[in-house]
């Protein structure tokens, strides 16, 4: 498939940009890392071992080489079960960002090109919605509608719907008065045919940037359910699981709380890194201005 002028130009952008290239390395070494878990962890996840427990990693003083970060309050292997909390950290973050992004850009677009008693009802709601503290409505739907991976991915999409949705309306909003746009409506396009052909598409690089940043949000969320235990079974290798396992251990042995929280951060930084540089490089505006900027 050829690619436009335009379209290559924003691809060339995007790989010489320093935070696309970060944020898209640091992804995507955890991702291949989660997805090689069963062939490169050194033990299995749930292995006990009552004889190493609260080893040290293998680099500081009794550390052993078989157990690279060293092992938790009950001889597991620390960096066997991390790789494996990365599998489910990024299927909770990539399931749940696509879930909510679909759902707030589908009715941005509705309210922005119908707008009257249509945008005053999904705008209403999203005030309504927005008005709960996330982390607390997000503990209100787990404990209604259950503990499990699953409900989790549900309940950030119920929250998380309203910030792609007030967002994405506001740049629809400018969209509809394009000339385009009228154009598209004199050529007799339909209803479906404006939204999907002519105003989905000048919204891609804000959707994409924001799809980018929930990812991010959704691998804390997860973590933090993961801690109070709303999220996966105690018995699972999750990030959040790992924090709350360690922490009555954790002067004892810091580094069974500081790795999971380091992974969190660096999955997160990825993600923030890689959608704060797709914005810079695929907004027409910011590459205009920044194009008007250079002597």
């Amino acid at each position: 498939m050829r690619l436009s002028p335009r379209a290559r130009a924003a691809w060339l952008r995007c790989l010489t940009d320093p935070r696309v290239v970060t944020g898209g390395l640091l992804i995507l070494s955890i991702a291949t890392l989660g997805l090689l878990a069963p062939w490169i962890a050194p033990h299995d996840p749930q292995e006990q071992d009552l004889l190493a427990t609260l080893m040290p990693p293998a680099w500081a003083v009794g550390g052993e080489a078989r157990f690279p970060f060293g092992t938790d309050t009950l001889g597991r292997c620390i960096a066997s079960r991390l790789l494996y909390g990365a599998r489910i950290a990024l299927y909770v973050s990539v399931t749940a960002a696509t879930g909510a992004m679909l759902l707030g850009t589908l009715l941005a677009i509705l309210a922005a090109y119908f707008g009257g008693w249509v945008d005053w009802l999904i705008s209403r709601a999203v005030d309504v919605w927005m008005a709960f503290p996330p982390v607390v409505l997000a503990l209100i739907l787990l404990v209604g509608m259950g503990a499990g991976v699953n409900k989790v991915i549900l309940a950030i999409i119920l929250i998380d719907w309203t910030r792609f949705c007030r967002v994405i309306r506001s740049e629809a909003l400018v969209v509809m008065v394009r000339d385009y746009i009228a154009a598209a409506r004199l050529a007799g396009f339909g209803h479906r045919q404006i939204m999907l052909k002519e105003m989905l598409p000048a919204m891609i690089p804000l959707v994409i940037t924001m799809m980018s940043i929930e990812m991010g949000i959704a691998v804390i969320v997860e973590a933090i359910m993961s801690f109070v235990g709303l999220s996966v079974e105690p018995d699972v290798p999750a990030w959040g699981v790992m924090i709350a396992d360690a922490r009555q251990t954790m002067h004892q042995a810091p580094w069974g709380v500081i790795l999971p929280v380091g992974a969190i951060f660096l999955t997160v930084l990825g993600f923030n890194l890689l959608g704060d540089g797709l914005r810079r490089a695929l907004d027409a505006r910011l590459v205009l201005s920044r194009a008007v900027a250079t002597p």
